[in-house]
């Protein structure tokens, strides 16, 4: 029986997760079973209650705030334990529509990929400013270029995932999965497409972040460390490039002014030109051993994915309380909130 589980990653949602569990699908074309799983990150409201009353098949509550990424992995982790074939990712102020849910995994059930995003065309949201317009292009372009994938709006959190790909995909930043999972999947060769979507009007100001200024230092730090992860020998090889042709440009200038019988005067230059060739070559030699360091943990993570469908196979049921329907087969009980 092929599975669908929609997961919501909530903080703080009571005014908007029951609007939200109305409007996604019971049921949808090539899947026997659609469920909902709510993940309550520490909220400091009646979020669990209302993911209680509002229906929602299952439950995963963190004792503390923990932040969306963790959410979001705590939830493809549970998802995977509960049986899902395909998971679904959505928000929960309702910024998605539900009834898009049936196109998002279309690709996914014809077999053309392993990873869909939601395109909200954000260049044409009328609730974004102009900046933020701006600002979204460009990071998504950015991530294109990083990651060899085709993703025409990479921040979007309406995205599906096939079994296969959920198993593969690792969060290491703290901030938002969005980008990561996108790179990731361009470097693991996870087949991913993206199918166009209709975004509702915003109900509430983002609570990932307070202004544009930080949403753009936190990526811009997620970008270069995810990027660094799966090419290090590009990354420090640029960089230990540009020192190179730095010092080698510093010690040309020497040179000149040595042969115009001015050398004495320069000889700073020299030593700055030193200095930038050996740190560049270090830089280059880091790159190297940090390549090499690639090599394993790809190694590392071809063992954890197989780690994890043994896991999935003979493991306990997830930490999850079933708030509707009658129980699966798994174990399921309510622990606090900890993976």
């Amino acid at each position: 029986m092929a599975k669908l589980i929609i997961q919501i990653p909530c903080f703080n949602e009571e005014g908007h997760l029951a609007e939200t569990l109305a409007s996604l699908p019971r049921s949808v074309v090539g899947f026997d079973t659609v469920e909902t799983l709510v993940i309550d990150d520490g909220s400091e409201d009646g979020t669990s209650e209302v993911a209680r009353v509002a229906g929602a098949t299952y439950l995963l509550r963190f004792p503390v705030h923990r932040g969306l990424a963790r959410a979001f992995e705590a939830g493809l982790d549970a998802a995977l334990k509960l049986g899902a074939d395909v998971i679904v990712n959505t928000d929960a102020d309702n910024q998605y529509r539900g009834e898009d849910v049936v196109r998002l995994v279309q690709p996914i059930l014809a077999g053309q990929a392993e990873m869909v995003v939601g395109d909200r065309a954000p260049h044409r949201l009328a609730h974004f400013r102009p900046a933020k317009r701006l600002l979204q292009a460009a990071g998504s372009w950015v991530v294109r270029q990083l990651s060899g994938t085709t993703t025409p709006d990479a921040t979007s959190g309406f995205r599906a995932f096939s079994r296969r790909a959920a198993l593969r995909l690792n969060v290491f930043t703290k901030f938002t999965y969005t980008l990561e999972t996108v790179i990731q999947a361009g470097k693991k060769h996870i087949p991913i497409a993206h199918v166009p979507i209709t975004a509702n009007p915003d109900r509430r100001p983002s609570r990932l972040f307070g202004s544009l200024y930080v949403y753009m230092k936190h990526s811009l730090a997620t970008l270069i460390r995810i990027y660094a992860l799966y090419e290090p020998l590009k990354v420090f090889l640029g960089l230990g490039g540009l020192l190179v042709a730095a010092g080698g440009a510093v010690v040309i200038r020497f040179l000149v002014f040595y042969l115009l019988g001015h050398g004495a005067g320069h000889v700073q230059s020299l030593i700055l030109g030193a200095v930038l060739f050996i740190v560049g070559f270090q830089t280059i030699s880091i790159g190297l051993v940090a390549d090499l360091i690639g090599n394993n943990r790809s190694l590392l993570e071809d063992t954890l994915y197989r780690v994890r469908e043994l896991e999935l196979r003979f493991g306990d049921g997830p930490n999850v309380v079933r708030l509707a329907g009658e129980p699966p087969p798994q174990r399921l009980e309510v622990r606090r909130g900890q993976r």
